[in-house]
């Protein structure tokens, strides 16, 4: 895929032209994601550098801080390294202003469209346990099938408690762990059965059951969409 460097806009050769191409290219990149239903990691890294663009427009990053610069000399007395910008300020900032007001909007655009098709697909899934849920679930089993395919993807899920800046966040971690085939008799409570037996740590897991009536991309999309509807229903 054609990325963009998280600081693009101050990379290489600053030009209205120039930049504006190399934007256009990533978006066309991006949509043909989005046309294939494969939201991650797109979506995140859409909202990551609109969120860098518009801490740039608001002057509240440190705009040398961006520039690339080379050593201008060494102070050993103070042990400190001296830069010295690589770019100069003339018409810089004229320039930097044209390019953020022409992508900020195109930015905004395509993550409205990436939320919508995110909204599309979680409209599409059927989120539900499996059996009793234990009181203790922030271990456990995610049981993923596609309506047109007889594969169940069994996940292994565990919640953590992540401490930054003084908050507390909830994050979950999936891996797969087996591929069943759906039947009449290899039922999902019959897989989550196997799963407890082949996985002794875990003898009373709590178990989801997610299902797409449509055959989206499993890592690009239901994964991610399926780790934030576990974080609803997943307690401290």
């Amino acid at each position: 895929m054609t990325t963009l460097p998280k600081n693009w806009i101050t990379e290489g050769h600053i030009d209205f032209e120039y930049k504006k191409y190399q934007l256009l290219a990533y978006l066309q990149e991006t949509n043909k994601h989005f046309n294939a239903m494969k939201l991650y990691p797109v979506l995140s890294d859409l909202i990551d550098h609109y969120r860098d663009l518009n801490e740039l427009k608001s002057g509240s990053s440190e705009m040398d801080k961006l520039f690339p610069k080379t050593l201008d000399s060494i102070d050993f007395q103070k042990g400190k390294l001296n830069y010295h910008s690589k770019v100069s300020e003339d018409g810089i900032m004229k320039e930097l202003s044209m390019i953020t007001e022409f992508a900020l909007p195109k930015l905004v655009s395509q993550i409205e469209e990436g939320k919508t098709i995110y909204d599309y697909v979680e409209d599409q899934l059927e989120f539900e346990p499996v059996g009793i849920v234990p009181i203790y679930n922030q271990e456990g089993y995610i049981l993923l099938s596609r309506e047109q395919k007889k594969e169940v993807h069994a996940f292994r899920y565990k919640s953590s408690l992540l401490h930054f800046a003084g908050e507390k966040f909830r994050s979950i971690s999936m891996w797969l762990v087996g591929v069943f085939q759906r039947s009449l008799v290899n039922t999902l409570e019959k897989i989550k059965m196997d799963l407890i037996r082949e996985i002794k740590e875990l003898p009373n897991p709590a178990t989801w059951r997610i299902h797409s009536q449509q055959e989206f991309p499993i890592e690009e999309t239901l994964i991610p969409i399926s780790k934030r509807l576990l974080l609803k229903s997943v307690t401290n």
